[in-house]
């Protein structure tokens, strides 16, 4: 490789860096190329959909037990959270069914 090729790809490097970006190969099958380039891709791009996939891969690739109260913390965040719903069960006559 000709001293300038490799001046290009340090410089190439560099401005990744500045970027926060890093060049990296990882191995896989070669069916997963385009997910992989599509997930690293969306990643890079750093926004709140790129932290959404990254908690999800996390959890999922993570082999720590779901912590406890994550349906109530859910809930809590629930955009109804304030909506004042009456939710009190309606009670009738019991109805008869022929079995």
């Amino acid at each position: 490789m000709s001293s300038s090729q490799k001046r290009a790809i340090k410089n190439y490097r560099s401005r990744l860096g500045e970027r926060g970006l890093a060049r990296f190969e990882v191995l896989g099958l070669n069916g997963d190329k385009a997910l992989i380039r599509e997930v690293a891709r969306r990643l890079a791009e750093n926004g709140p959909e790129s932290a959404r996939i990254r908690d999800v891969v996390t959890k999922t690739i993570s082999r720590e037990s779901p912590k406890k109260g994550g349906v109530y913390a859910w809930l809590r965040n629930s955009p109804l959270v304030g909506a004042d719903l009456d939710l009190e069960r309606v009670k009738g006559e019991v109805r008869e069914i022929d079995l």
